[in-house]
Formats: C-alpha cells, sequence, structure tokens
C-alpha cells in the first residue's frame, strides 16, 4: 500500500516541480508514494481567492486567513481518509532528524501544511496541526521548500522507494555517523589516487576501511554525533585507540 502525503500551499506548482525528479518522482510513478498538491486558494469562497489579511493588534506583513485551511482539511478527510499526522512547516517545530524521518515513514497518510507571509492564524495549529517541523535554525520564505524536505527525507524511507535497502542502511545519520567517502573511477585523476584498500577485493579489509572512515569523518566533521551514536564494539575501541573518548 502507497504512503500517502497531501500538501496544501499557495504555490502548487513549486511543490510538483520539485517532486518530478529523481527517487521521489519514480516513486510516485511507481505508485509507492501517492502524494497530492492542493492549492489553498481552491479553498476560497470570494471572487479574489483571497488566503490573507491584516493581523489584529496592527503590525507589519499579512496573516494568513484560517478559513481556508480548514476547509481543505475538510476537502482532504473526505476524499483521502483521516491522516495520521499533520503538520505544520514551522520554526517553531521540532527539527527534522533522521530519527524523526524514520518516525514519520511509519505512518500511512500525512498532511503538510505550508505556511507564508508573517504566519498562519494561530487557531490553525491550535485545532488542527499534530506537529510543527523545522529544518533548521534560519528564515525561508515559506513553507514549499521545508515540505520538499521532509517529503524527500521521509520518501526515500517508505520500503522499496529506494531500490537498494543498502544504500538506505548505510546513510549518513542511519547510527548517528557520517558516511564514510566514496569513490568511482578513473582510479587516479589529477595526482589523487583512490584508497588501495577499495580495489582489493578484499570485502573484509573494504568493510572495516568503512566504518574506521566513517568514524574519522564524524570525529572531525561533526563530533557532537558520538554521544547518541550507535556503536559496536569494535568501533568503540577504534575510538579509544585514536584518543577521542565518546561524549568528548
Amino acid at each position: 500500500m502507497a504512503v500517502k502525503i497531501d500538501v496544501v500551499t499557495i504555490f502548487p506548482h513549486m511543490i510538483e516541480a520539485g517532486l518530478a525528479e529523481g527517487v521521489v518522482g519514480r516513486a510516485r510513478i511507481a505508485g509507492r508514494l501517492d502524494i497530492v498538491v492542493h492549492d489553498l486558494r481552491d479553498f476560497t469562497t470570494d471572487r479574489h481567492r483571497v488566503v490573507d489579511d491584516v493581523p489584529f493588534g496592527g503590525g507589519p506583513g499579512m496573516v494568513m486567513k484560517p478559513e481556508p485551511f480548514f476547509a481543505a482539511m475538510r476537502a482532504i478527510r473526505a476524499s483521502r481518509g483521516e491522516p495520521e499526522v499533520v503538520a505544520l512547516l514551522s520554526p517553531a517545530g521540532d527539527r527534522l532528524t533522521q530519527d524523526g524521518a524514520r518516525r514519520l515513514s511509519g505512518n500511512r497518510h500525512l498532511v503538510l501544511l505550508c505556511g507564508r507571509y508573517e504566519g498562519i492564524d494561530e487557531r490553525v495549529r491550535e485545532a488542527l496541526v499534530t506537529e510543527e517541523i523545522s529544518i533548521g535554525d534560519y528564515v525561508l520564505s515559506g513553507g514549499e521548500v521545508p515540505a520538499l524536505a521532509v517529503i524527500d527525507a521521509v520518501g526515500r524511507l517508505v520500503p522499496g522507494v529506494v531500490g537498494d535497502d543498502q544504500s538506505v542502511e548505510g546513510d549518513s545519520f542511519t547510527r548517528g555517523l557520517l558516511d564514510y567517502p566514496h569513490y568511482t573511477r578513473p582510479a587516479e585523476y589529477e595526482g589523487r589516487r583512490v584508497p588501495e584498500v577499495l580495489m582489493s577485493g578484499h570485502h573484509a579489509e573494504i568493510r572495516r576501511w568503512r566504518r574506521e572512515a566513517a568514524l574519522q569523518r564524524t570525529v572531525e566533521r561533526r563530533p557532537d554525533l558520538l554521544p547518541t551514536a550507535t556503536l559496536d564494539a569494535d568501533e568503540r575501541e577504534w575510538l579509544e585507540r585514536a584518543d577521542r573518548p565518546i561524549g568528548e
């Protein structure tokens, strides 16, 4: 059964363009991801299809009106069923992590609400939203780019979406570590050679090199990940030999 994802936005073409290519695009064609993009303006009742208004209390900018979001959710429930998650893309949300993407991928039906302008009327958040998601501590013009990031992160964890399950299992952050370096032909380019072990055909040595390279990269670039990383005894021993106590 396909995982259903509904996206509510005032820029449906922006979402559709981002979903047309790559892994997610192929998964839609194959029927593994059932993604429907809804134009919020279709759920307005005035001739100008207005989705925003001035804020009560004054202040800069405009606020997205509650009525179109409530109408959109009624239509989604009627045509697509009751969603397990209704997520608002918001800087106030929990930051998206690989564990969070994995949790979301275990649901059968997600709705993503994309805000714009100064924000969404708080009553939408109170009555409709089950959680808020942020993709980082910076300001974007709206929720469309975060929605695409969520769909890509969640979608590739749905069984069958990525053809090689080992590719998903080896992704950065899957065990709390960064991925190991990757190489392809040619074996030497502009004076830089591929590590000999990767061309040795010795699979056990290759696995060991990759594990140690992933640890080394994490130590150098993201040591903050180590305290919560899932490590086996050999990896812990490597860190101790490298004079990098876990949690330091």
